[in-house]
């Protein structure tokens, strides 16, 4: 794993992104995918009532993903999204390791830090979601989350649909005043080319530090295994949302234990 130094943080504002290197050791990475899996089938002793999950396909005949709504959709593996994993307790000891206390240090000071989402992202075996490019803002919230902590469960290739992402592209908001991050296909043209795209391929247990405003987006998944990850949005705990919203907090007074 990657001991963060002013040289690491200073590149990480410069582009955008940075490296953590492998954050999970064998035995947890195991522990963390069998977790997920019996969350997907049913099998968790977990409050399913309060996890958003999304499947990823709406039906058997559809190209498009499921509703984003609470509790499980049945037992299957081909869930794209789950949300709300900061309320089991094997994932939030992940995210409540000293490294990312001290990159949310790092970004907003000495505060009680909150988690926006703590997300399972899922691309199940030839198929997936394609995901336009975009920036994560929220304009419900009355300041923007910057950090984000994104970590392979799967082997991430080009084929299976890794994250891509453009460096230095979070230094400006491609759409300030817009409810959504996402970016035309005319502004995808001019904002993030070709030729300054990075595939972000990572080994199980990978991780890599986001800012929120970096432009990323990623392909379906063409091959025969899943691609499984955790992404975990940090915030300061002071944030407020216009719909009244109440976010966990993982450090600080008051965090989930």
């Amino acid at each position: 794993m990657l001991s963060l130094t002013s040289d690491h943080w200073n590149a990480f504002q410069t582009e955008g992104w940075l490296r953590l290197g492998k954050v999970l050791s064998g035995d947890d990475l195991a522990a963390l995918q069998r977790r997920i899996d019996d969350i997907m089938l049913g099998k968790a002793d977990v409050d399913y009532s309060r996890m958003l999950m999304q499947l990823d396909r709406a039906s058997d005949s559809s190209d498009e993903p499921g509703p984003q709504t609470k509790g499980h959709k049945g037992a299957t593996l081909d869930y794209r999204k789950i949300q709300d994993l900061e309320f089991d307790p094997l994932f939030l000891a992940y995210m409540q390791r000293p490294i990312f206390r001290d990159i949310c240090r790092r970004m907003y000071g000495d505060v009680p830090i909150a988690c926006f989402r703590a997300m399972f992202m899922n691309k199940p075996a030839q198929k997936g979601t394609f995901l336009a490019w975009h920036q994560d803002r929220w304009t419900m919230l009355d300041r923007d989350p910057k950090v984000s902590i994104w970590t392979a469960l799967d082997p991430t290739t080009v084929a299976n649909g890794c994250v891509q992402i453009v460096p230095r592209s979070h230094h400006t908001l491609v759409n300030p005043s817009h409810d959504s991050g996402f970016l035309t296909p005319e502004q995808a043209a001019t904002h993030a080319p070709e030729k300054d795209r990075v595939f972000l391929e990572l080994k199980p247990g990978e991780a890599v530090l986001l800012h929120n405003w970096l432009l990323h987006g990623s392909d379906i998944n063409h091959t025969n295994i899943p691609r499984r990850a955790f992404s975990v949005c940090y915030m300061d705990a002071r944030t407020r949302a216009k719909t009244g919203e109440k976010f966990s907090v993982i450090f600080g007074d008051g965090a989930l234990a």
